[in-house]
């Protein structure tokens, strides 16, 4: 894709405000034993999350410009996997200015580092972040064939919503699914401190 089919109708562009305190890293393990930090992203790592989501997403990858655009809107909700010499994984959420609900709108592992719960990691401390801000819900859609993305965020606790054909156009079929962070059982954030294992995405845009 070349434009913003991944975008939702409703989700508003936020005027830029006042600078922005960058939340803390997480601090965690990757699979050669290297620490791995979990960050805010900053300006200057543009170019390597462009990089990231070209290996990533092939053809579907954002533009750099929609990329530039998304951290000017959303660089508080946008965070990398960094081991000090590249990024493997990235997570980003869209927020309404009412905090009434946030879009996933991207989520993402290197094929290198899949299947070690990376994915459920950055997502449970995205969602743990989210909901520490008072964020309502959270939305995402997914390719109806993704079982693997689809098992992971229900064990997140998102739930089906509906299957909606053509959301993105032709053949764009996807899978609504939603998280109620304020009902009780649904999402814990002590999830966040598992051990990485678990199941994890595979190419997965999150399509928003």
């Amino acid at each position: 894709m070349t434009s913003l089919p991944r975008t939702v109708p409703g989700l508003p562009r936020t005027t830029p405000g006042p600078p922005r305190t960058t939340p803390a890293a997480t601090r965690l393990a990757g699979p050669d034993g290297r620490p791995l930090r979990l960050r805010a992203v900053t300006e200057d790592d543009l170019p390597e999350l462009h990089r990231l989501d070209k290996e990533i997403f092939k053809a579907q990858a954002y533009p750099y410009f929609v990329l530039r655009q998304f951290y000017d809107l959303y660089r508080d909700e946008l965070f990398v996997l960094d081991d000090g010499t590249a990024f493997h994984g990235y997570v980003l959420a869209g927020t309404k200015p009412d905090k009434s609900r946030s879009w996933v709108l991207g989520l993402a592992i290197h094929q290198q580092w899949q299947g070690l719960g990376l994915g459920r990691r950055l997502m449970a401390e995205a969602l743990r972040r989210l909901r520490a801000e008072g964020v309502g819900e959270v939305w995402l859609t997914v390719e109806p064939a993704n079982t693997r993305a689809i098992k992971l965020y229900v064990s997140l606790g998102f739930t089906r919503v509906a299957h909606r054909d053509d959301y993105f156009g032709p053949d764009g079929d996807r899978v609504l699914m939603a998280l109620p962070l304020t009902a009780e059982g649904l999402y814990h954030p002590d999830e966040v401190v598992q051990p990485l294992d678990g199941p994890d995405t595979q190419d997965t845009r999150t399509d928003q």
